[in-house]
């Protein structure tokens, strides 16, 4: 729109008039055309001076709506079909609603958070099939020249771009504008994996992260997500009722996601059980007490607790005492699978445990998940690779209170 706008016009004689001449989008064509208007009589009554003969020009110019925003829009949508900012509300729209595979809630805000702010201010308004290899490359070069986006960021938005492309189809549900995208000629930034951020702990940090949560319910939830390697949403949603006697086997049907609990996972494998180390069975059961069901962990009113809260309020405050770098949940989940790694468990029973896609045929044949009697010797013979504490402090105001740190028990492999 920025070449449509702002036109002065081109002042000629023509015959025994002024005229001014002035590029026009027309419906149905493709190229702008020449468009020619009288000003006034180059003699006689009605000349105008040349500063009011460029005053009339512009006058004559804005009136025909040449250089308004509404005309170009018309032309275009009558010329090129869609655009792309409104194929992408279709999109996540049918994402949402379809009985396939409908996208979760949080996918859907993520990638209506990367439309608002990135791909629609740049090329929302773009006609659909005019994003190619070519716009893409302008897009991906005003990411990069922005300093604010990493070379996965940007893939991540792009892959946005080219599933909006590839969801308008016809009525036999073939693509209208199929593209075979270019990497190289986009220049599309290379991914190092040593450079992105995948934050971790060590058992050190780790037994000092717990034994420093002073509130009973985070100290569990940190020591749940370091022993099991669960992500945090899932840790959320987990059911008293899912939790086995001994509390040494949890089942992960369902996750919280901001204040709402929904019965499905970020992915299929995520469906499965955990088995803990006795020792974490312990202090699950006697955080658990005498309930039934309910939310393992949840505010007063039962609702799911807040992930951002927790983050905010507990791990990154006391991080930060610790003088390590703030991170999110996700870095215990690194360390169990580090962990699992280093105590060479079998491949096919730390996928199911992580909630991780099998990668070959062998992980298919593989029936290891459901020797639940094979599963808890290995829980049991690994250890945690960090240490609990012994002596838990007692919480609310009528509690003991205590003057120095717990002593700590190391749970290590067998």
């Amino acid at each position: 729109m920025s070449r449509r706008s702002g036109q002065n016009g081109c002042i000629q004689e023509d015959g025994n008039w002024y005229v001014v001449r002035f590029w026009k989008d027309v419906v149905g064509q493709e190229k702008r055309q020449r468009a020619r208007e009288r000003i006034c009589p180059i003699s006689g009554p009605g000349k105008l001076s040349a500063s009011e003969r460029q005053r009339r020009a512009k006058e004559i110019i804005a009136a025909s709506g040449a250089d308004s925003v509404e005309h170009f829009n018309k032309v275009v949508r009558f010329t090129h079909g869609t655009t792309f900012r409104e194929q992408a509300a279709i999109w996540l729209h049918q994402g949402k609603n379809r009985k396939r595979k409908p996208l979760a809630p949080s996918t859907v805000e993520n990638w209506e958070s990367h439309l608002e702010k990135w791909i629609n201010p740049n090329i929302g308004d773009m006609p659909l099939d005019a994003v190619n290899n070519l716009a893409m490359k302008q897009f991906v070069a005003k990411m990069v020249a922005s300093g604010k986006l990493g070379p996965k960021s940007i893939e991540n938005y792009t892959q946005v771009v080219k599933m909006v492309v590839a969801s308008a189809v016809n009525e036999q549900g073939e693509e209208i504008h199929p593209r075979k995208w270019n990497h190289e000629f986009i220049d599309m930034p290379v991914i190092q994996k040593g450079d992105q951020k995948r934050p971790s702990h060590t058992g050190e940090v780790v037994t000092k992260i717990i034994a420093t949560t002073k509130t009973e319910k985070y100290r569990t939830l940190l020591t749940l997500c370091a022993a099991g390697g669960l992500r945090l949403g899932e840790a959320l949603g987990i059911d008293v009722k899912n939790v086995s006697q001994d509390g040494t086997t949890i089942k992960i049907c369902q996750k919280a996601w901001k204040g709402q609990v929904h019965n499905f996972l970020k992915t299929v494998n995520g469906k499965r059980e955990i088995d803990l180390h006795s020792s974490v069975g312990a202090v699950l059961r006697k955080y658990i007490g005498e309930r039934k069901s309910g939310l393992l962990f949840s505010s007063k009113a039962g609702k799911p607790l807040g992930q951002s809260n927790i983050l905010r309020r507990t791990l990154h405050p006391i991080l930060a005492g610790l003088g390590q770098p703030k991170c999110g949940a996700h870095a215990f989940r690194r360390f169990r699978l580090t962990w699992l790694r280093e105590k060479i468990v079998p491949k096919d029973l730390e996928h199911f445990w992580m909630g991780h896609a099998d990668e070959e045929v062998g992980d298919l044949y593989s029936q290891l998940e459901s020797n639940i009697q094979f599963r808890k010797e290995v829980a049991e013979r690994i250890g945690l690779g960090f240490e609990l504490p012994v002596e838990k402090p007692v919480d609310g105001p009528n509690g003991p209170k205590r003057t120095e740190t717990p002593d700590v028990q190391l749970v290590a492999s067998i």
